[in-house]
């Protein structure tokens, strides 16, 4: 008992300072400043800011999202269980017992999340381009994030397997502000600044489709 105590603790500092590091990057990011711009406006900022946070999420108007569309679907999948996984682990951690329609769906959202992580991590070591371009840290973050809905999905049906849950999020939120992870913050920051300054050429929102 003393054991899961210190796991639970350990789950909120490290998740706390994760949070704290995330913001501390995106404040160092933004404090490198703006290029004026002395171009008359042809947009709206705030038109290409909706457009980059909506429509353009859709796999059609991305040339990568349309090209590779099952890789598409299986990072939603993996998205989704991933925050299915943190939603669970903070429930645990505060011991807020979640209701019980929601369960069934956070472990559907789990497995699901599981084996598209494991399918691109299979794609990743397999295929020869996606192998080239691939350093360490894009190996490690998703067998961290696999270990860590494994671990999750384990622990559903087996209260043996909740200190190893717990390990493996404590692990995974320590190595978010350090890794590739860190594009969980930085994957909104960066869309609204495309969208902002699209949009103020007037490239956003797109009129028409893509072109692929």
């Amino acid at each position: 008992m003393r054991l899961m105590t210190v796991l639970k603790f350990g789950v909120f500092i490290s998740f706390g300072l994760s949070l704290i590091l995330l913001t501390i990057q995106v404040l160092h990011a933004l404090s490198f400043g703006r290029h004026r711009l002395l171009s008359q406006p042809a947009g709206k900022r705030r038109k290409g800011v909706v457009y980059a946070f909506g429509q353009g999420m859709l796999p059609w108007e991305k040339e990568s999202g349309a090209k590779h569309l099952p890789t598409y679907i299986a990072g939603m999948f993996y998205h989704a269980g991933i925050f299915s996984a943190i939603l669970a682990v903070l429930a645990l951690a505060a011991q807020v017992k979640l209701p019980e329609v929601t369960v069934p769906f956070l472990q559907i959202m789990m497995a699901a999340g599981l084996l598209a992580g494991v399918g691109l991590l299979l794609k990743r070591a397999i295929k020869p381009r996606m192998k080239y371009i691939s350093c360490p840290d894009d190996f490690v973050a998703n067998i961290l994030v696999d270990v860590f809905l494994l671990t999750g999905l384990v622990s559903f049906w087996r209260a043996t397997a909740l200190p190893a849950f717990l390990i493996a999020a404590i692990t995974t939120f320590f190595y978010v502000p350090i890794g590739k992870i860190r594009h969980c913050l930085f994957f909104f920051y960066s869309r609204l600044l495309f969208g902002s300054y699209f949009g103020r050429r007037g490239v956003l929102p797109r009129r028409g489709p893509a072109r692929i």
